[in-house]
């Protein structure tokens, strides 16, 4: 009998100021950490993006929020690649010396990594993308001119024949802002964050293809006092280098069954912030025989909880503790079997 592989989905919602996963790559350790106990992690770029840092796994896969959404509910399976084809999206709004930065980068990974970053395009207008922030205060954001970013997708996957696409909008610089300052010393709220899932959600829901985005900023003035948590931020021009690594081999989304692709049923645990249950994707999860683990030390700015929503959930303090259980299911071991459980069984046998 041939065991089928344990895969467990890694959950951090962006834009709701996590403790662990709301900064640049702070996350990355949890997912390093599950990719050891389980045969197949399935997060999204809120987890795996750190700014001028990556770490790729072989058997993590890097799904956009959207694709993840469909995949949590049945609709779209995940079919692993050896390597995709990627095509860039620069903004016309990014000025010349930025844009040239984010090309640099791009012909980095290509001599450095081996990436296939196919071919670029410029939009035929700035995307004027503007920021905002929600009553919970969790962030999001608009674009002014979505159809110039579907017709540059468009452009590079009919012309270019690409299958993957990373993107680059210039954002609003607000170096001064309160917001920006709580960040960079490790509180609050990524501002940036709600709208790159703005764009990154409308082409994926429009080409059925991996994407990831990266904001352009200018660089921020040195301040030797940040939070170590915003350090991956600090330490180049752009963004982009995560995103492309993480592209790279990126699944890709299909609607055949195949022995080799992956489905909703086939998920064994799911693990997301106690605070933040209120996703698509947890909802479908919900519905199936999948074990959802809820992390409390996870504080994030929302209020929703499993219970509030009638979700069966596994409350643990820690991700540490969620990867003992991990352990434990993976197992099938019962879930209190370390708990003093031979005490227990003479009880109920009295």
């Amino acid at each position: 009998m041939i065991k089928k592989p344990y895969c467990t989905v890694l959950i951090i919602p962006t834009g709701i100021g996590a403790s662990i996963g709301g900064y640049a790559g702070d996350a990355l350790p949890v997912a390093r950490s599950m990719s050891q106990v389980c045969d197949r992690v399935i997060t999204h770029p809120n987890v795996m993006n750190g700014a001028s840092l990556y770490w790729q796994c072989e058997n993590i896969d890097y799904v956009e929020g959207y694709g993840l959404d469909k995949f949590a509910s049945g609709e779209w399976g995940l079919e692993s690649v050896r390597q995709n084809k990627i095509g860039l999206i620069l903004d016309k709004g990014i000025e010349t010396e930025l844009r040239y930065r984010h090309l640099q980068v791009a012909d980095g990974v290509r001599a450095t990594l081996g990436i296939n970053v196919q071919d670029y395009i410029i939009t035929d207008r700035a995307l004027n993308v503007e920021l905002r922030t929600a009553e919970s205060g969790a962030s999001w954001g608009t674009i002014g001119h979505p159809d110039s970013l579907l017709r540059a997708g468009e452009k590079l996957i009919q012309e270019g024949k690409v299958n993957a696409l990373a993107v680059v909008a210039r954002f609003p610089d607000d170096t001064d802002s309160q917001a920006l300052e709580n960040y960079r010393h490790g509180k609050g709220v990524d501002v940036l964050a709600g709208a790159e899932a703005v764009i990154s959600h409308l082409l994926v829901r429009e080409f059925h293809i991996p994407c990831a985005h990266a904001p352009a900023l200018s660089p921020l003035p040195l301040d030797i006092n940040i939070s170590p948590r915003s350090s991956a931020e600090e330490l180049g021009y752009t963004f982009l280098s995560c995103v492309l690594v993480g592209l790279s081999k990126a699944p890709q989304f299909t609607l055949q069954r195949h022995h080799h692709s992956l489905w909703a049923e086939d998920i064994n645990s799911v693990v997301i912030p106690a605070s933040a249950c209120g996703g698509s994707a947890i909802l479908s999860f919900s519905g199936l025989n999948t074990t959802i683990i809820a992390v409390e030390d996870n504080e994030t700015v929302l209020d929703i909880s499993p219970e509030v929503l009638g979700i069966k959930a596994i409350r643990v303090k820690s991700y540490l503790e969620a990867l003992g259980l991990i352990v434990l299911d993976r197992s099938g071991i019962r879930l209190d079997a370390l708990n003093n459980g031979e005490r227990r069984m003479r009880q109920w046998e009295n």
